[in-house]
């Protein structure tokens, strides 16, 4: 649903200022209802955008607002101290929620609606105005993500759309937060069912059967809880790059912690591609909470500066100084892909104290030629605040292939108890016998930890790129097929 808005009459030397459809404001109103987010506590997710914002617009105020009936509130504010709300009329987020797209006002002087607004009449004497509407899946428009500056300036094409990034972002963490809400409510109302049961078996002398079947339930519960937030922490799917064959794998080594391992892969401007493979040191909510906080850092940065190293950079100053990482750090490989002319992909990868990747063609002794992609010198990403990060370019062409992993894999102990360590992994892939295809990798390396005593101790996540020959690439690019498992099965799932 897109939000209507119609134009008033101006006064002599006014622009006209856009209303609101009644009918399509109550939705709206509706839709904010529904996120119950209106004077909620402050929450380190939206101070976190709000901080960001503002380091990279270099700004002194940007705001994360909800647009109410009658007011703007301030669900996070960086630089702006003591101001929970403002009225809406005049407001400027409750003209930016009216527009298809970013509003940017440089010189709010300049602006007839704008000049009248207290933030801009008053003390703080605001020049500079941008923001980004916060819009949900079915087009309603909660609040926005502004910026602001008490000097006029003007921002690029570019700047819009990483202010449009950042609500996005907003948007995703209510979202995740609504979810939660729901399970938590669904929890206790659980609960409450369950303990009048309880009582009415104790009254027929069946409290001994009635605590196991609880116990049971809590069990169940508590995995479901794992899968579903281990699930909002990796990629529905992988995307479908042309000329490309991707295909992932993950699996949990317990049903009731959520893992810290992490991947993705997305696209950047032009007809260039990043993907990304991690391990967050730990398990449980507070892994689950780097992890989430890694791949939002790894795909921001990726769309300001694609620069691997730079990249890894920026997660690792993000580690350090958000405090709800805590004493958390992660292992991180970072690649760029740029397709060649002649076909395939240079690829440039950045190491962050991850295990290396292999980069895998098949030689003239049906056998598998593998080297290690392993860049001399990254350091863990959020250990140390002059962390040094080293990366290495190369040529990714068709019949070969590029093969990411966590230390899951070669931490499996074999027959004989030790670990497979990378000496077994080299020497795994170079004696299979099949094509070296990204969807291939996978299935064996999932074929081999099944045929290990005890499988994988640890979470396990593979991803693996391939570049087919020409006669074999179908129109269109390479479907991607991704394969997502918490202990002890794995499920296939082709897109």
């Amino acid at each position: 649903m897109v939000q209507q808005a119609s134009a008033t009459d101006p006064a002599p030397g006014r622009r006209p200022e856009l209303v609101p459809d009644p009918d399509a404001e109550a939705a709206r109103i509706a839709a904010v209802r529904r996120y119950d987010i209106l004077d909620t506590p402050p929450d380190g997710a939206f101070d976190r955008v709000a901080a960001m914002a503002a380091r990279l617009f270099d700004v002194p105020v940007a705001t994360v607002t909800i647009v109410d009936t009658d007011r703007i509130w301030f669900k996070a504010a960086h630089g702006l101290e003591g101001v929970a709300q403002i009225g809406r009329d005049p407001g400027l987020c409750g003209s930016a929620i009216l527009r298809d797209d970013t509003m940017v006002i440089p010189d709010t002087l300049q602006d007839p609606v704008a000049a009248d607004n207290p933030l801009v009449a008053g003390e703080m004497g605001v020049r500079f105005y941008a923001a980004a509407p916060i819009i949900t899946p079915d087009g309603h428009r909660l609040g926005t993500v502004n910026i602001l500056d008490t000097r006029p300036r003007s921002i690029t094409e570019e700047d819009t759309a990483t202010l449009a990034d950042l609500a996005a972002i907003v948007l995703d963490e209510m979202e995740l937060r609504l979810s939660a809400l729901h399970a938590l409510r669904n929890e206790q109302a659980r609960r409450e069912a369950e303990r009048q049961h309880a009582e009415a078996e104790r009254a027929r002398a069946e409290a001994e059967r009635a605590a196991r079947e609880k116990a049971e339930q809590d069990k169940a519960a508590i995995a479901a809880f794992a899968s579903t937030l281990q699930r909002t922490l990796l990629p529905p799917a992988l995307p479908a790059v042309p000329g490309l064959e991707l295909a992932c794998h993950y699996r949990t080594a317990s049903a009731h912690d959520v893992g810290g391992d992490f991947y993705d892969a997305f696209p950047l401007d032009g007809d260039r591609w990043a993907f990304f493979l991690g391990d967050v040191c730990g398990k449980g909510p507070e892994a689950a909470t780097v992890t989430a906080l890694a791949r939002h850092t790894l795909r921001t940065a990726a769309q300001i500066n694609a620069d691997p190293v730079t990249v890894l950079s920026a997660l690792n100053t993000m580690l350090l100084t958000d405090v709800t990482a805590g004493r958390r750090f992660c292992t991180v490989l970072f690649g760029l892909l740029e397709p060649r002319e002649d076909g395939g992909f240079t690829v440039t990868v950045a190491a962050g104290g991850h295990p290396p990747a292999y980069h895998l063609r098949p030689d003239d002794s049906d056998a598998v030629w593998v080297r290690a992609v392993r860049p001399e010198g990254g350091m863990l990403v959020g250990a140390f605040p002059e962390a040094h990060f080293a990366q290495t370019t190369f040529s990714l062409t068709a019949g070969e292939s590029l093969f990411l992993y966590t230390d899951g894999l070669i931490e499996a102990r074999t027959t004989e108890g030790a670990m497979l360590g990378d000496n077994g992994l080299t020497g795994f892939l170079h004696q299979r016998t099949g094509p070296v295809t990204a969807p291939s990798l996978v299935e064996d390396c999932i074929t081999l930890l099944a045929s290990l005593p005890d499988g994988a101790g640890d979470d396990v996540a593979l991803l693996a790129l391939s570049v087919p020959h020409p006669n074999t690439t179908p129109d269109g690019g390479i479907a991607a097929t991704a394969h997502t498992a918490a202990a002890p099965e794995h499920i296939g799932q082709e897109r």
